[in-house]
């Protein structure tokens, strides 16, 4: 009777999550502790660009509600002259209206200071947005590679596991299992880091599409109210 339970306790033993992690060969270690560091990154990733954008539309709000309260142009660019971090359409805006300045004083039309001006807008735009999506690729890259990397770890761990059973006198399910369980645990792992990867990915691409367009408009809003600045000065303010 005590023969026949010993293999058993040690077979229930040796599926053990964690025994199965620590008796896995080198390779499909060095397999999950990169999936698993990955992992770890990309959750730094996620968080880090939700703060970001939770910030930047709290700031692009607020730079709005003080764009459209009936400032003036002139005072606003010096006010955002002064701030060492100005950020989002603060930043957009002070580019923009430099580059408008500039022309102004070097006597160029009203065509051209505004085409200036737009170039300049949409330039600080990109720069903006590049910014703010720092780290998606990553979260794309990992999404990605993710799978394949712990699929690659299954594949090895199984060819080893088979190549191991060829010196055995009896192949069961008992002998194979261990193995093949190790094995595995290398494409979850790899489904653990790709999942929320490629979910983040998704979501903050979106938001930075939805912002994108909200700064592209306030662009063009700008540079209408640059046209009515310059053809009606003491009107500029009415509309």
């Amino acid at each position: 009777m005590p023969t026949e339970t010993l293999p058993t306790e040690a077979a229930t033993h040796s599926l053990n999550v964690i025994d199965l992690i620590l008796g896995a060969g080198i390779i499909v270690q060095l397999v999950m502790l990169g999936l698993l560091l990955a992992s770890i990154y990309s959750w730094y990733l996620i968080a880090k660009l939700n703060i970001s954008f939770k910030q930047a539309n709290k700031q692009d709000q607020q730079f709005e509600k003080i764009f459209w309260s009936g400032a003036e142009l002139p005072t606003l660019f010096k006010n955002a002259q002064t701030k060492a971090n100005r950020a989002g359409l603060e930043n957009v805006f002070h580019d923009g209206y430099s580059e408008y300045h500039k022309l102004s004083k070097r006597k160029a039309t009203l065509a051209q200071s505004l085409e200036g001006t737009e170039r300049i807008l949409r330039v600080s735009l990109s720069r903006e947005q590049a910014g703010l999506e720092h780290g998606l690729s990553t979260l794309a890259s990992i999404g990605s590679v993710a799978p394949y990397v712990g699929l690659f770890g299954t594949v090895w761990g199984i060819m080893t596991a088979f190549i191991g059973l060829s010196s055995a006198e009896q192949v069961t399910l008992a002998t194979v299992a261990p193995g093949i369980a190790e094995a595995l645990i290398a494409t979850a792992i790899g489904l653990f880091a790709a999942i929320p990867a490629v979910l983040a990915f998704n979501h903050f691409t979106a938001k930075s599409e939805g912002l994108y367009e909200e700064r592209a408009l306030f662009a063009e809003e700008m540079t209408a109210r640059l046209q009515r600045q310059s053809l009606a000065p003491d009107l500029e303010d009415e509309v």
